[in-house]
């Protein structure tokens, strides 16, 4: 068990140690990996503290909104929210393959920290919340399963220095040390959302007219899942590069299949796919299926390993 405690005193330490007088950017997500990475941040260097969310249009239904305001109401800290969604949909035209789309994500939210940095003044360092599991998946031990944004994802000619004071944790760990620091329990326990977001919860080719598809779906399954209290330690949509023909109003239709996916974890390098009572899926289902743009509802029910826990 974690010594949340032993382990705030040694990261504000050092963090003191690495930045000295410098100034930091955070890259804010809303989850609890960068509202712990911020917290520490802010402990150790106070005001040279600027906590950066970008708005990539990636993100789920009303999630820009929600992040703003509860940090701003909870932590105190300067928040600048940068709009970019229409520069990360232009970089992803027409690529398809997984692995080219989280390099694309990665880089490009690194040079519109960049960007905002030059306009706001000298920021050496950029804080980040990285985990021990995203830098194992990305290959530093020399086995790929999947580049994360934050790590592989990462320009070669990175021109801040990097601030990760949370890589030798996994996220129950993180869990433990946002309470020690005070964090609000729905930040604490806001399920895990990957960083290039829902640009790889669409399989294939990301387009605006999928991603609103996406944002509409995964919205109705995360109300029935929560409205239920069903404790669930991810569960989402996944608007699948399938298309598959249906009927409605007598007529034939030819549209997307949306996949759910509920697993349990501790640390996320394995995870079992959850038994959703019956009722919550067909609810779930059965609103999804009336989405235009939806033909057809399917439940994901691989664990990881075979799978990952998400499709891209």
């Amino acid at each position: 068990m974690i010594n949340a405690n032993q382990f705030i005193e040694e990261q504000v330490n050092a963090i003191k140690q690495t930045v000295g007088a410098g100034k930091v950017l955070c890259a804010l997500s809303g989850g609890v990996d960068s509202a712990v990475t911020a917290l520490l941040t802010h402990r150790a260097v106070g005001d040279r503290l600027l906590c950066m969310f970008i708005d990539s249009g990636l993100m789920r239904k009303d999630e820009p909104e929600e992040v703003a305001a509860t940090f701003g109401r909870h932590f105190g800290i300067p928040l600048r929210v940068v709009p970019a969604a229409d520069k990360f949909l232009e970089a992803l035209r027409g690529v398809t393959e997984p692995e080219e789309k989280r390099i694309i994500i990665g880089n490009l939210f690194i040079r519109v920290f960049e960007e905002e940095a030059v306009k706001l003044g000298e920021f050496e360092y950029l804080a980040q919340g990285t985990i021990y599991p995203d830098i194992i998946e990305s290959g530093n031990n020399g086995k790929l399963v999947k580049t994360h944004h934050n790590v592989g994802g990462l320009p070669e000619n990175l021109k801040f220095k990097l601030v990760e004071p949370l890589r030798t944790l996994y996220k129950h760990e993180v869990r433990i040390v946002g309470r020690a620091l005070g964090l609000p329990e729905h930040v604490v326990n806001r399920q895990p959302f990957p960083g290039p977001g829902l640009g790889i919860r669409v399989i294939g080719e990301v387009t605006a007219e999928k991603l609103a598809i996406l944002k509409e779906a995964d919205a109705v399954f995360r109300e029935e899942i929560e409205k239920n209290g069903l404790s669930v330690w991810q569960y989402f949509a996944v608007l699948t590069g399938i298309k598959t023909v249906g009927v409605a109003a007598g007529e034939r239709t030819y549209n997307y299949t949306i996949a759910l996916r509920a697993v349990d974890s501790t640390d996320a390098m394995t995870a079992s796919w959850v038994r959703l009572p019956w009722t919550v899926l067909a609810a779930a289902a059965e609103k999804i299926a009336r989405i235009p743009g939806v033909g057809r509802v399917v439940y994901d029910i691989t664990a990881k390993p075979p799978a990952t826990i998400e499709w891209e």
